[in-house]
């Protein structure tokens, strides 16, 4: 993708590196030795640094350097280059995100005042480990998602690394899809969608409320696609970027991830689509660039 220069979306929440124990309670806790204080708050009692001198010359006595046990590695050179290698990339990422996400926001603005409506933004948090949301802890293992709750899409970005070498599936254009692809959900939150199949699926046996899941997350493709699609026509696309995309939706369908994981499928478990469905949906989304086309429920998938 061509994003150099592009804006960058002010609705990127970075909270990476901190826990989610923390939550609710203003602040979040920071790993590390903590010494005690006395005489409340004022400082080490005597005691203590006594204490403290004790264990300190004992340690020494064995032969222990109680420095290097202090030293979690940060203040050498090579550990201090590998910080602000990972920092620079964590930055690279960040932006990547924002300037993705900048794009959404501009496609669907326009698309939904071309209806007639507003666009309200979703705010995006990019997270590691795990993170609190209105839907649950946010974890690796989740994957991206959507949380209609607080209206957040949920990103852990070690997630593109796993795309890239566990799934085959490399490329900016293909992380970028993952972001339409859950803003997508949002569209639908707006548009309704969500909250009827949310209330919909009380009544459902699990069998129907996948079947169901499969189309809802089929639209989300599509509009995935739309975006795409609008991305282009702004000169933002690349050669083979397409391609990228129809590799992630290929490599991530539910017939593929089965096979992968337990080298059979079982069709009635499937809750996203097959790779031949996120891959017609996708495209449609992307040849036709309209919401009407999108029409998952209606339409054979």
């Amino acid at each position: 993708m061509e994003l150099d220069g592009q804006r960058k979306s002010d609705n990127v929440e970075d909270v990476r590196g901190r826990s989610g124990s923390g939550f609710g309670q203003g602040n979040f806790g920071r790993r590390g030795i903590r010494f005690p204080s006395g005489g409340g708050g004022r400082g080490l009692s005597l005691s203590t640094i006594i204490i403290l001198a004790l264990i300190y010359f004992g340690l020494r006595a064995m032969g222990i350097d109680v420095a290097q046990l202090l030293d979690d590695g940060s203040s050498g050179s090579s550990s201090y280059q590998q910080q602000s290698n990972a920092s620079g990339a964590e930055q690279e990422m960040k932006v990547f995100v924002q300037r993705v996400l900048a794009s959404t926001e501009d496609v669907w603005t326009d698309i939904f005042e071309a209806h007639g409506g507003q666009y309200d933004m979703p705010k995006l948090s990019l997270y590691s480990g795990q993170y609190p949301s209105a839907c649950g802890t946010a974890s690796s293992a989740t994957g991206p998602f959507y949380c209609p709750g607080d209206r957040k899409v949920y990103l852990d970005t070690a997630f593109f690394t796993e795309l890239s070498r566990r799934f085959k599936a490399s490329g900016d254009f293909a992380q970028a899809y993952v972001i339409a692809h859950e803003v997508g959900h949002h569209v639908q939150n707006l548009t309704g969608v969500l909250p009827k199949f949310n209330q919909m699926r009380q009544t459902m046996t699990p069998a129907q409320a996948n079947k169901m899941s499969v189309r809802v997350e089929l639209q989300a493709d599509c509009f995935a696609g739309i975006w795409g699609r609008k991305a282009d026509d702004k000169g933002l696309l690349s050669a083979g970027d397409l391609q990228e995309a129809l590799n992630a939706a290929q490599q991530i369908g539910d017939d593929a991830l089965q096979k992968r994981a337990q080298g059979y499928v079982v069709p009635e478990s499937f809750n996203h689509g097959t790779s031949a469905q996120r891959m017609k949906w996708f495209k449609r989304g992307f040849d036709q660039a309209r919401m009407e086309a999108c029409d998952t429920f209606s339409d054979p998938v």
